[in-house]
């Protein structure tokens, strides 16, 4: 029994150890984000930033949703990387209604 229980509070210590604070950051982009062709860009170029942990793209809503580790980057940082491959990136929330612009081009096509 003694053996459970200590097997028991290691495994909870060592979970509590290993939980980690993740920030979730919205962002939407200028030029705006028509097919796969640019979540693939913006996924590929921000995937190597320090500190990202997770990338999701929203074509259809014009959100980029960024999980990230706060001790190893900052919004700003993260920001600043989309201009890195020719994307400006603005700070939204979830909830926010993004205009979609139809007459722009994808230059990724």
């Amino acid at each position: 029994m003694k053996k459970l229980f200590f097997t028991m509070l290691l495994f909870m210590v060592a979970m509590i150890a290993a939980a980690k604070d993740f920030k979730t950051v919205v962002f939407t982009t200028t030029p705006q984000m028509h097919c796969q062709s640019c979540e693939a860009k913006i996924k590929g170029n921000l995937r190597f930033e320090k500190g990202v942990k997770e990338i999701k793209t929203d074509v259809e809503a014009q959100k980029v949703y960024i999980t990230f580790d706060p001790k190893k980057t900052t919004e700003e940082k993260l920001q600043k990387a989309f201009e890195k491959f020719g994307y400006k990136a603005e700070k939204t929330d979830k909830d926010a209604k993004i205009p979609v612009h139809g007459d722009e081009q994808c230059e990724n096509m």
